[in-house]
């Protein structure tokens, strides 16, 4: 019973100090950011032997099952993008000074990386052993949610809907994980989401701008 309630209690701080990390991650620089979060996840995956799944054969599968809800995610986002509501927010989306740092470092290492090893491997596997497979995930979910309130302040988000959109996905990127064996499922998925999401809001912005500047070179 005791090892049971330190397991428990190990699983919680483990999730309320991930929450905690996301309203002080983004105080400091972006180079320091990226290079604690990626190392933060490697050992929380050492820490908590979280199992990766990301050797043949359980990799195959990932990589197979990532792919497929990889793409139709990618797919829903350009669909999607030239809907107004979504267009307007892409349009005032604050961008990165450098698109390459941000599309090739920190969203594939300082995002994705970090937050599928953190959240779907460490808590999860943490979750797994004090609450079970069902509570594991869930628990993961729910602070994967809540760490993307910071986020939601920060870009002018309502902080309500991000934390319910983002456990939402959470969830399905730990489904993922649990149906392949693998976190190449989900982190395939995470990155197409986020690198199609930022393509997007590049295309706008450099669509918008453009139109800016031939209507200025109109004469009236």
């Amino acid at each position: 019973m005791r090892d049971r309630h330190f397991r428990q209690l190990w699983a919680l701080s483990l999730a309320a100090s991930l929450v905690g990390w996301s309203f002080v991650g983004p105080r400091l620089p972006v180079a320091w950011r990226v290079s604690l979060q990626a190392g933060a996840g490697g050992l929380l995956v050492l820490v908590t032997r979280a199992p990766l799944g990301l050797r043949p054969p359980r990799l195959w599968a990932g990589l197979r099952l990532g792919s497929v809800a990889g793409v139709a995610a990618a797919t829903a986002i350009a669909a999607t993008t030239w809907v107004p509501p979504v267009r307007l927010s892409m349009s005032v989306r604050a961008l990165p000074a450098s698109v390459p740092g941000w599309l090739l470092l920190r969203i594939p290492v300082g995002t994705v990386w970090a937050e599928e090893a953190a959240f779907r491997a460490a808590l999860a596997s943490a979750g797994s052993d004090a609450f079970g497979k069902s509570g594991g995930r869930l628990l993961q979910a729910v602070a994967f949610g809540l760490s993307h309130i910071a986020d939601a302040r920060a870009t002018g988000e309502p902080p309500v809907a991000t934390v319910l959109a983002t456990g939402i996905g959470g969830w399905l990127f730990g489904l993922l994980a649990d149906r392949s064996g693998s976190l190449a499922a989900p982190m395939l998925v995470h990155l197409a989401i986020n690198e199609a999401g930022a393509a997007a809001a590049l295309i706008v912005q450099r669509v918008l701008a453009n139109s800016a500047g031939s209507t200025r070179g109109v004469p009236l």
